[in-house]
């Protein structure tokens, strides 16, 4: 049963938990999810007590205000728990640079195309860029066929987010994995969540039964961004190196 909190450090945002309840009346629900009615909050507390749990406001607006009887260490334990397995699951959205010229070589564009595939098929998205240099901005339908032709390639696993638009001296376009290639993404992030769920050992941590502190559940590791440097293609108009991965704000799976 956790103590009684007093407002000595400020304000608290968890629940209102035993004493601190305002209320004159609650509405109860048992430890087991049965209703017990409207009651007064000493009656209340009486309750919880006798069962060696606390009293837990959940719903503070309802008239007269709903309160539960748990235990209340273990459930912010497992609040953080789930927490923490809902963040090793999310899927953290990349986006790469590719950059591009007006007189890029064949084999340089399928080189480029190729590593594009692969990093939108892992639920990223990719920047197009073409770089015009001096008088190569007076054909900027040039830039507009490659683009177009990078979109007709990679069809089948990309739709384009934001279409072509010049900025300065560059003509640049948003790539995005398709609704299915996404999807797979995410289930391949789910899947390797879970191989490496299983293979961490079990945690000997153990909610605290007062409610001073408690464990929390361990945070995945952050993903570092994915930084691949390209082979030079012998390309000396095109750019041969990829540009580095920006990480973008992650995405609700």
């Amino acid at each position: 049963m956790i103590r009684e909190q007093r407002n000595s450090r400020g304000p608290n945002r968890d629940q209102r938990t035993n004493r601190r309840i305002r209320a004159r009346e609650v509405r109860v629900v048992g430890s087991d999810g049965s209703q017990l009615g409207v009651m007064t909050i000493e009656a209340a507390l009486e309750r919880s007590r006798t069962e060696g749990l606390d009293l837990v406001e959940v719903s503070p607006m309802a008239k007269p205000p709903v309160c539960k009887i748990m235990d209340y260490g273990k459930f912010k334990y497992e609040e953080k728990k789930k927490a923490s397995d809902a963040k090793r699951t999310q899927v953290v959205i990349q986006l790469k640079e590719v950059k591009l010229r007006p007189k890029t070589e064949e084999h340089d564009y399928e080189f480029k195309v190729r590593n594009t595939r692969r990093f939108i098929e892992e639920g990223n998205k990719a920047k197009v860029v073409i770089q015009f240099r001096g008088r190569e901005i007076t054909h900027k339908e040039l830039g507009s066929a490659i683009l177009d032709d990078v979109v007709k390639d990679l069809k089948d696993v990309a739709v384009a987010e934001q279409m072509p638009r010049m900025e300065g001296r560059q003509m640049f376009m948003i790539l995005a994995p398709t609704p299915k290639v996404a999807q797979k993404a995410r289930e391949l992030a789910r899947q390797a969540a879970a191989a490496a769920r299983k293979a961490s050992p079990p945690s000997q941590k153990k909610p605290h039964p007062e409610g001073g502190h408690h464990p929390a559940a361990e945070g995945a590791a952050s993903t570092a961004p994915i930084d691949a440097d390209d082979a030079d293609t012998g390309d000396d108009d095109a750019d041969t190196d990829d540009a580095p991965d920006t990480a973008t704000a992650p995405t609700t799976t």
